[in-house]
């Protein structure tokens, strides 16, 4: 199943998310299709946030991304991060 499909897991990965960022909200108030980054972002996530998530990842699902642009690319919207961290 999908990443942007699968409920638990989505949780999982907001709350991995909020975690590494230090952001004090719940994994509700992150939307599935909203930019992660930038000024239209609601979380406005940064380019510091990026390489702490982009360890976590590495750690917890074994997904390795160490290019910024391509990260970027990746986390365009959470649904797009979660779908690139379980493709099916």
């Amino acid at each position: 199943m999908k990443g942007s499909q699968d409920e638990d897991f989505k949780t999982e990965l907001k709350l991995l998310i909020i975690e590494e960022c230090d952001l004090d909200i719940g994994p509700q108030d992150i939307p599935d299709d909203d930019p992660l980054f930038g000024e239209s972002s609601c979380i406005g996530l940064d380019s510091i946030d990026a390489l702490q998530i982009s360890i976590a990842i590495q750690k917890k699902y074994g997904v390795v991304i160490t290019d910024s642009k391509e990260l970027r690319q990746v986390m365009t919207s959470f649904a797009s991060f979660a779908d690139h961290i379980r493709p099916e």
